[in-house]
């Protein structure tokens, strides 16, 4: 089974795009700029434990490495 959430590889601006997987049909959550900001996203997308799901590979796939691009804040 494919993790249902998905945080993109980043961006030039080092943002990086989190989208979620439903019924077939990919929804974009927005561009998160660090952990704090997928935790968000999922808190608004109704899934408050969202930082106990950030390492779990059921739930989340990270395209690329897990890190963030600390230089482009």
């Amino acid at each position: 089974m494919t993790a249902p959430i998905t945080v993109h590889r980043p961006s030039a601006s080092g943002g990086r795009r989190v989208s979620v997987r439903t019924a077939g049909l990919d929804t974009d959550l927005g561009v998160a700029y660090s952990d704090a900001d997928v935790e968000e996203f999922l808190r608004r997308a109704g899934l408050p434990e969202g930082v106990s799901l950030l390492d779990d590979p059921t739930w989340v796939d990270w395209s690329g490495d897990r890190g963030w691009d600390a230089g482009r804040h």
